[in-house]
């Protein structure tokens, strides 16, 4: 039986959906085909046609989602700032909702372990990330690319290390990823009371 195009772009879009869903909360290797095509709501013939493997399913969904983050990233940093980024990216409810966060934080142990055209796409692309936060740093800051590399870095360290602890000392290190974020993009400010 054939479907028209439609229906399979859309088919395709709802495995990405539910994949990366899937990834950012239980990881890429805790993440089965056939719990994924389940959620989907297809059976598991039906992923074949879309993807060749998982390390392309995988690949083709961190990829979008990067590609998502940077449209996010340059609508926060329009809006607000980087001031206003922090506070998102730094934010209680980023750090309790990893499935639907960021991709980097939730994943970077389990990508530097995929294979090299994966790894090569991430580079890639977070290197779009990072030029992004570039341009949105302070006129005076120097060696721009290299501060928002630290930045990106210390985003996502702290995310991940405040989920990987108790409640008190999660909102510690929020505050105080925060404080160090500032210190390097020149918008240092007095630590808030609360993450």
């Amino acid at each position: 039986m054939r479907y028209e195009k439609g229906r399979k772009d859309t088919s395709r879009r709802r495995i990405m959906d539910v994949a990366v869903e899937r990834f950012r909360t239980d990881g890429i290797a805790g993440s089965g085909l056939a719990t994924i095509m389940k959620d989907a709501g297809l059976t598991n013939g039906a992923f074949y046609p879309h993807f060749p493997s998982k390390a392309d399913l995988v690949r083709e969904t961190i990829s979008d989602a990067l590609s998502r983050q940077a449209v996010w990233l340059r609508e926060v940093l329009d809006e607000g700032g980087l001031d206003r980024l922090i506070d998102i990216y730094l934010s209680p409810e980023h750090r309790d909702h990893p499935g639907q966060g960021c991709a980097s934080a939730a994943l970077l142990p389990e990508l530097a372990r995929q294979p090299e055209e994966t790894r090569g796409m991430y580079a890639e692309q977070s290197r779009t990330l990072v030029l992004q936060l570039a341009e949105a740093l302070p006129a005076d800051v120097e060696a721009r690319e290299d501060v928002a590399c630290a930045i990106f870095a210390t985003l996502i360290g702290t995310l991940q290390l405040a989920r990987a602890v108790d409640q008190e000392t999660s909102s510690r290190v929020l505050r105080s990823g925060k404080t160090a974020i500032r210190t390097l993009a020149g918008l240092a400010r007095a630590p808030a009371s609360s993450a």
